[in-house]
């Protein structure tokens, strides 16, 4: 049986500073769960309404009605685990690597990791206003990819201060990704959603590179991030 003490530790994990305070986040789902299993993330503790065929010793079982005051979802599936949070990795400045300035949706900054993942982008650069990738919403949107990204939040600024690399920016009045010369390596930095990459930023950004539209009536504002980043790797990664 639950205890009152775990049952507020789980619920306080929705918030970013009690995920960053006791250095945990929760993972929901058999299939994302086996996942993080997998990799080389630490398990904290594992509850579930049947037993799990898996080599995990912090695994406790429970009633679906626990399961229900536990979960972030609005129907769980089966099983909530609690995972360390790791430190991040030292970045390999030889391949390409995605930064992103300010993106706040949970649901975009999850599918770019899967992206990521998809297109072997290992490194992910966030600003630190970028929304937390341990977020609940994240790591459903990422479907155990973020197992496979080294994912680095910092000074997004003083970081393209440093660096020796070509930065591409994503901007609308760039030149035309189907036709640029685009390299194996570089960092390639993607914005806001309603305002796109910052000024702050913008002064790093050593060519600006876009997605044209073809409609007959160019009316369609601007495309999704999530979208536009698939659209940039998918060029970057088959020259």
């Amino acid at each position: 049986m639950l205890s009152k003490n775990q049952i507020k530790q789980i619920n306080s994990l929705k918030q970013k500073k009690y995920r960053l305070q006791h250095k945990l986040f929760v993972v929901e789902g058999v299939k994302t769960i086996k996942e993080f299993l997998q990799s080389s993330f630490i398990l904290h503790i594992l509850y579930t309404t049947e037993f799990f065929n898996i080599d995990a010793k912090n695994q406790e079982i429970i009633s679906e009605a626990e399961l229900k005051r536990i979960s972030f979802l609005k129907t769980p599936n089966r099983a909530l685990a609690v995972f360390e949070i790791p430190d991040s990795e030292s970045i390999d400045y030889n391949q390409l690597i995605v930064a992103l300035d300010d993106v706040r949706d949970p649901g975009n900054l999850g599918t770019i990791i899967r992206l990521c993942d998809w297109f072997g982008v290992k490194h992910l650069i966030c600003s630190n206003e970028t929304v937390d990738c341990f977020n609940p919403k994240v790591i459903q949107a990422t479907m155990g990819s973020i197992t496979r990204v080294n994912i680095i939040y910092t000074d997004l600024p003083k970081f393209l201060e440093q660096t020796e690399q070509t930065c591409y920016g994503a901007f609308m009045e760039g030149t035309s990704v189907y036709t640029s010369t685009l390299p194996q390596k570089g960092i390639l930095i993607l914005g806001n959603e309603a305002n796109g990459i910052s000024s702050e930023i913008e002064c790093f950004v050593n060519q600006k590179i876009s997605i044209p539209r073809f409609g007959a009536l160019q009316a369609t504002e601007s495309l999704n991030v999530a979208t536009a980043t698939a659209i940039l790797l998918s060029e970057f990664k088959r020259r």
